[in-house]
């Protein structure tokens, strides 16, 4: 008798995932079938901790550099001064004095920015600037009133933000969430995703309640025909 085919890792994967019809029911933050590894793109293996050295060197980074401005109360200059001048001494005296010990100097990579990597950085860029100031004329012209309070709750909550901590410590605070809370929806997806559905069921209940007795009474200019080519 032939002996059973063993499992390759990608069936295993299939068969251990939610069947498709399973993952399309109910609310998901991530949509239907769309795992938060593919969410993340190409930051998925350093914020899942799938390469753990690059992960904890990032968290570990973070940490040191909070550490030195927070609590050692080093400012941004005077460390990259200092960092400078030691690195630059210590490379100058050794390459130096690989004339007398008769050894070879230190091999120091030469470091450019490519011109595509430039290129691409400016793109996408350009491309992030675009949709946010698309969005804002939007909201400006009035034609979203879901985006309007959506944007203004959250530059509410950046406002309370910044005044409990200062633009360093959010940062280090939003390395660690985002080192922490992907793994853990990754983890706990399912749950999550219940519960997140009985709320956004409940707010769009709410949302309904506010537009029928508020929203719906307000008067609003009426919308300009588009030209016609």
């Amino acid at each position: 008798m032939a002996a059973p085919a063993e499992e390759t890792p990608a069936a295993k994967d299939t068969a251990s995932s939610p069947p498709a019809a399973a993952r399309s029911r109910g609310f998901w933050f991530l949509g239907e079938d769309k795992s938060v590894h593919k969410a993340l793109g190409g930051a998925a293996d350093v914020l899942l901790w799938k390469d753990k050295k690059t992960s904890a060197s990032v968290v570990g980074g973070a940490t040191i550099l909070w550490v030195l401005f927070e609590i050692v109360e080093y400012h941004l200059l005077t460390l990259v001064s200092h960092v400078l001048i030691v690195a630059l001494t210590i490379l100058f005296l050794w390459s130096n004095a690989t004339v007398f010990i008769k050894k070879s100097p230190p091999d120091v990579p030469e470091v450019q920015i490519s011109e595509d990597l430039a290129v691409n950085i400016a793109l996408a860029l350009r491309a992030d600037i675009n949709k946010a100031l698309a969005l804002l004329r939007e909201i400006a012209l009035g034609h979203n009133l879901m985006k309007f309070l959506g944007v203004i709750v959250a530059l509410w909550i950046l406002s309370e933000i910044g005044e409990l901590c200062d633009l360093l410590r959010f940062m280090y605070i939003a390395v660690l969430i985002l080192h922490t809370v992907p793994i853990l929806y990754h983890k706990y997806q399912d749950q999550v995703d219940e519960f997140a559905a009985k709320a956004h069921s409940e707010l769009c209940k709410q949302y309904r309640v506010l537009d029928a007795k508020v929203l719906s009474k307000i008067p609003r200019a009426p919308p300009k025909d588009k030209k016609q080519n």
